[in-house]
């Protein structure tokens, strides 16, 4: 008697459990897997979808048509490091504590990985990391993810090893929820040789001084930018092989801007201003385009709440879900970005101010002569000597290299009537009103952020560059 009650209750027990049990596995398999590729130091007008007609991207212009084109995202930082350390917390770099490039967060901070670990996910990362220290990011790190490839040795830091993604995407177990950072290492220097690009047929930004040098430049890095264009390619054909691409919520960017003047490093739309393309079957409708504007911060709790998680209230992030599902076209009145330095050089710190008419940027020790990569590092300066050069006879060439080295106190743009942010409003009376307003909202944000804004940051000190970069 009292083993039939017993099996009776063991039974009863197990058809409870059992639709329970079920349930879980069915929320599990409801939830997106998602893959999150970001560029490395791309400018958001040099690829198709967002305007360019020189540059080869077949791939990128495929996912645009399948995907929501954000026209006005925003990076945190020009500089690697900082923007993605404010992209995986959700933070601003000075509040994270990585406010300089090769810098680290503060302890404690928490991330995506943990984030996403919490809500039952694998959160996997391959190629470049450039994030630290690694105990605060416990991404599983993609071995095999970064190789050099034959002959180019003196040409590439190192790149992508799409191969690496492909095997890990086969042998995944598809009952646990794959969240997935694939990070290139294009189109960041050194550029790969000219493929295929004719330098007297391109176009130059305004801000470019024209020379030989720079159009062969030029041609160097379009080539990586197709090189990373065939990269988003390659994984995406993975995902759809792999039974991936329907249940996947894939979402395409860049850091910041590339190296070149007055984009990396810099403030100007150039250096922050960043392609986004959001690509969910039977969730964002394809081929659409918003104005809405966003920050690359704003990515993680827009993916935890597309996971069904939610991300604490005290993030400077905020979800723009609703921008996807088409239940809103608008998200941000105001973006802040900043730059604090990089190693010995760019240690001319600033801080903005970008929204829909006007962008307000404060340099914090304008008497610090502006150097960079560019001016004084590697490849680069072979064609930005070519500019010093032409500025010996040259008044405009003369005035694009003065303004790039030495900045104003502040400057101010109308973004709306100066794209390319050539024209400095920062001493024109007729906007004073404006220059104020801008200039005490950015104050507020940093003492906010937790700064000093009696005197200019100190630089957080380096990180060794090896162990931020590189996956496995």
């Amino acid at each position: 008697m009292l083993r039939t009650r017993i099996a009776i209750l063991i039974a009863l027990l197990l058809a409870a459990a059992g639709p329970v049990s079920r349930f879980a596995s069915a929320a599990a398999a409801a939830r997106p897997n998602i893959v999150l590729f970001i560029a490395d130091d791309c400018t958001w007008r040099d690829i198709g979808p967002c305007g360019a007609t020189d540059v080869r991207t077949p791939n990128l212009d495929e996912l645009a048509t399948e995907s929501m084109k954000f026209d006005r995202a925003f990076a945190a930082s020009p500089t690697c490091s900082a923007s993605r350390s404010a992209l995986y917390t959700g933070l601003y770099p000075f509040r994270n504590g990585a406010h300089a490039n090769h810098s680290l967060i503060k302890d404690g901070v928490k991330t995506l990985p943990v984030y996403f670990k919490e809500l039952g996910y694998r959160v996997v990362i391959a190629g470049k990391t450039h994030i630290g220290p690694r105990p605060e990011f416990p991404f599983e790190y993609l071995a095999n993810s970064n190789i050099m490839p034959p002959g180019k040795h003196e040409l590439l830091w190192t790149d992508l090893n799409t191969a690496a993604i492909d095997q890990m995407l086969a042998a995944h177990d598809r009952a646990t929820p794959l969240c997935l950072i694939v990070c290139a290492h294009s189109p960041h220097v050194y550029w790969m040789e000219n493929d295929g690009y004719d330098p007297g047929a391109i176009k130059l930004p305004p801000y470019f001084v024209d020379t030989p040098r720079t159009r062969a430049a030029r041609c160097r890095y379009y080539t990586d930018v197709s090189w990373m264009d065939k990269q988003v390619g390659e994984v995406r054909t993975s995902l759809a092989k792999h039974g991936f691409a329907d249940s996947t919520l894939f979402l395409f960017t860049a850091d910041q801007g590339a190296q070149w003047p007055f984009e990396k490093w810099m403030l100007y739309d150039g250096g922050i201003r960043t392609p986004l393309l959001v690509r969910w079957p039977g969730k964002v409708k394809a081929g659409a385009t918003t104005q809405a504007m966003v920050s690359l911060i704003d990515l993680l709790p827009t993916m935890l709440e597309a996971a069904g998680g939610k991300a604490p209230a005290d993030l400077d992030a905020r979800s723009f879900l609703p921008v996807l599902l088409g239940q809103s076209d608008h998200h941000r009145d105001e973006i802040y970005a900043s730059h604090t330095g990089d190693g010995q050089m760019n240690r001319a710190p600033m801080r903005c101010i970008r929204t829909d008419e006007f962008k307000y940027i404060i340099n914090l020790a304008p008497e610090i002569p502006f150097t960079t990569h560019i001016s004084k590092g590697g490849g680069e300066k072979e064609y930005f000597n070519s500019w010093i050069e032409k500025a010996k006879h040259d008044p405009a060439a003369a005035a694009l290299v003065a303004r790039y080295q030495h900045l104003p106190p502040e400057e101010l743009y109308d973004v709306q009537a100066d794209a390319f942010e050539m024209k400095n409003l920062a001493a024109d009376p007729a906007y004073a009103k404006r220059l104020e307003e801008l200039r005490e909202k950015v104050k507020a944000w940093r003492i906010q952020q937790g700064e000093d804004v009696t005197k200019p940051p100190a630089m957080p000190e380096d990180a060794r560059h090896g162990e931020l970069r590189y996956a496995g």
